[in-house]
């Protein structure tokens, strides 16, 4: 494949995800106890799944099937800024973590989109 990649760890995005997911994995033990399996499970479950869904899609023979996957890495994505948004109320992030780490997620929303246009781009030039 161009540009080295051969696999879902080699893209950009993948990797930039999953340094976010132990960003949040290690904020988010910083959580009060009740919070830490209530909040903060979903915030851990939702950050892992939006590169889950990267990986998961890789090497589809269906490109379709992989754009909706990075479509659920969307939603996905959303999901974790809503968690991220209610730990900042409940005041278990500063408002400096709070906005940089939205921030990544605002970045990575912008890859997520650019490379299902890529993908959208290339099945319409091979007319599969």
């Amino acid at each position: 494949m161009k540009d080295g990649i051969n696999s879902f760890e080699d893209l950009r995005i993948y990797k930039k995800l999953c340094e976010l997911h132990l960003k949040i994995n290690n904020l988010s033990m910083t959580f009060s106890k009740f919070e830490l399996h209530e909040l903060g499970s979903q915030l851990r479950r939702s950050s892992n799944s939006i590169a889950a869904n990267i990986a998961e899609g890789w090497n589809n023979r269906h490109v379709r099937i992989y754009i909706e996957g990075i479509n659920r890495s969307v939603g996905e994505l959303q999901e974790t800024k809503h968690h991220l948004n209610v730990a900042f109320r409940k005041e278990y992030l500063s408002e400096n973590s709070y906005q940089d780490i939205m921030v990544e997620y605002d970045e990575c929303g912008k890859m997520l989109n650019g490379l299902a246009r890529s993908l959208l781009r290339w099945k319409s030039k091979l007319n599969i």
